[in-house]
């Protein structure tokens, strides 16, 4: 008889990321410019935040090679993370992290490509380092701002809120997509099939029953080589998007793509290689779903991505 399925961990947010970077002193001036803040710097290891509640949003580290290090999402009880270490691969004891923030911790291995992930439970909140207003737009019939208010704003790098997502590229989908659906509450929102109908490539949200959720918080895609393909923050709104985007090509670093509208998710995006060549994706007015919210499916294509925007960079999915 097959052994019964253990029961799902609940995931509430996906939260940081780890890097390891050879050139600490060049992810850390990139990270600077791209909008984060420094949380706690180690030397060897910095905890970058941004002005939201999380104590990090992401963690580099001076190493040997550039290596993704795996996100970190926060799991709704301390059961969870001890059902985490009883049944998920190579898992770890739950053990108290040292991060900023505190709480405990679990990291296992992804089943298919080894790669490190990270669960977290009881860390400390930050007080929010900002409230940035909401502007009011005057559009051809409805004009929202009176007489003399203007919109005014300064040069500055796009202050990050928090981690959206983050996305790789597998190298066996239906195994990775059967884990991760059937072992955390991680539920599609898209689902890409190519031109025979296979499945490879999906956008998870978190489930949270009818508790509205971003379209996604993790996405894969199949192909030859695991690799992560980018780490996603949201900022405040495509103001701060635009100042942001011009801060880095001030500064000279190389756009990835952007900026453009995604399709699935709807999110205006911003890509850029950092100096280690990791993609940083900065993006706002992303769609919300819940359990209401029906699987879409569609076919790969040249169209699938975006509706406006540059065109895909024929590398942007390598």
């Amino acid at each position: 008889m097959a052994a019964e399925q253990p029961p799902k961990i609940k995931l509430v947010r996906v939260a940081h990321v780890y890097y390891t970077h050879v050139n600490i002193d060049d992810a850390k001036q990139f990270l600077l410019d791209f909008g984060f803040t420094v949380a706690d710097d180690r030397g060897d290891t910095i905890y970058f935040k941004g002005y939201g509640a999380e104590p990090f949003v992401y963690c580099v580290t001076k190493g040997e090679a550039n290596e993704f290090g795996g996100a970190g999402f926060v799991v709704e009880s301390l059961e969870d993370l001890e059902l985490a270490s009883r049944t998920l691969p190579q898992a770890t004891p739950v053990h108290d992290s040292d991060a900023p923030g505190g709480g405990k911790r679990v990291t296992f291995r992804d089943p298919v490509d080894g790669f490190p992930f990270h669960l977290a439970y009881g860390q400390t909140a930050v007080p929010m380092a900002a409230h940035l207003p909401e502007l009011e737009y005057n559009f051809p019939e409805t004009k929202h701002r009176t007489v003399n208010r203007t919109q005014r704003f300064q040069k500055a790098p796009a202050a990050v809120h928090k981690m959206g997502h983050f996305g790789c590229c597998v190298t066996d989908f239906a195994k990775a997509f059967a884990f991760y659906t059937t072992r955390f509450n991680l539920k599609p929102s898209d689902l890409v099939h190519d031109a025979e109908g296979k499945d490879i490539s999906t956008f998870l949200h978190l489930d949270r029953g009818m508790e509205q959720v971003d379209h996604h918080a993790f996405f894969f895609f199949e192909g030859p080589k695991f690799h992560v393909h980018h780490s996603s923050f949201e900022v405040h709104d495509f103001d701060i998007q635009s100042l942001g985007h011009q801060w880095l090509r001030d500064k000279n670093y190389d756009l990835a793509w952007g900026v453009g509208r995604h399709v699935m998710g709807s999110q205006i995006f911003d890509y850029w290689y950092d100096r280690s060549g990791f993609i940083v994706e900065h993006y706002v007015d992303g769609d919300l779903v819940d359990e209401t919210t029906p699987i879409s499916r569609s076919e790969a294509g040249p169209d699938s991505l975006h509706i406006w925007g540059p065109p895909l960079p024929p590398t942007f999915l390598q």
